[in-house]
């Protein structure tokens, strides 16, 4: 089993540069404001006794828009992760982790869905934002996770600080434009993940 969600890992990571590579190097290319990553995480078939977050790989950084479309559409869709397994794009030099100094006294912004296409489209949408740096408070933003669960997906922004709370509630509305959703969503502290496994949440947009 361990063997298997090995394989799925390396067969992303092999993929990856290739998928970049074919972005056509005769033209000049649209550098991004910032370096972004693509980590990718198998927990359907976790080792016996393993800690949370031995799974998780860096598969690709990257810097133009164009190494980014090909990573999309190659390969970083929700559609083409297996069960219970995670996408995530982060900003270069910071790991999807609580541990990450970055993270450490953040929190997230969660919203669940129960179509796999809706997944994709809030997905897609929150990546082009991210990206294409459209939140004010661009830089109290670590990243997005995209989860893929047999009974309900997960869509997930991480950021810095969690006690910022107009910072917070600034990128809740905006995200909640930008993936044009209307039900509430909430923010939660990951010291309160740390705590309870069903977290309350803190702020509501």
């Amino acid at each position: 089993m361990a063997s298997e969600a090995a394989e799925d890992v390396n067969a992303i990571s092999a993929a990856a540069p290739e998928a970049a590579a074919t972005t056509g190097a005769e033209k000049q290319p649209h550098k991004l404001e910032r370096k972004w990553s693509f980590w990718f995480d198998n927990q359907s078939r976790p080792k016996q006794g393993a800690a949370w977050g031995t799974s998780l790989r860096k598969v690709y950084t990257f810097d133009t828009v164009e190494e980014f479309w090909c990573l999309y559409d190659q390969i970083f869709k929700p559609s083409k992760l297996p069960g219970n397994a995670d996408f995530h794009l982060f900003k270069a030099g910071i790991e999807p982790k609580w541990e990450d100094p970055e993270c450490a006294s953040g929190g997230k912004w969660s919203v669940t869905s129960n179509r796999k296409a809706n997944l994709e489209n809030m997905w897609l949408e929150t990546l082009m934002a991210l990206i294409g740096e459209q939140f004010d408070e661009a830089d109290e933003i670590c990243g997005v996770v995209a989860s893929v669960r047999q009974r309900q997906d997960k869509l997930a922004l991480w950021t810095k600080t969690a006690t910022n709370e107009a910072a917070q509630m600034g990128i809740g509305r905006k995200w909640k434009e930008i993936i044009d959703v209307n039900d509430k969503i909430t923010y939660s502290f990951h010291d309160d993940s740390r705590r309870e496994r069903s977290a309350k949440g803190r702020y509501n947009v």
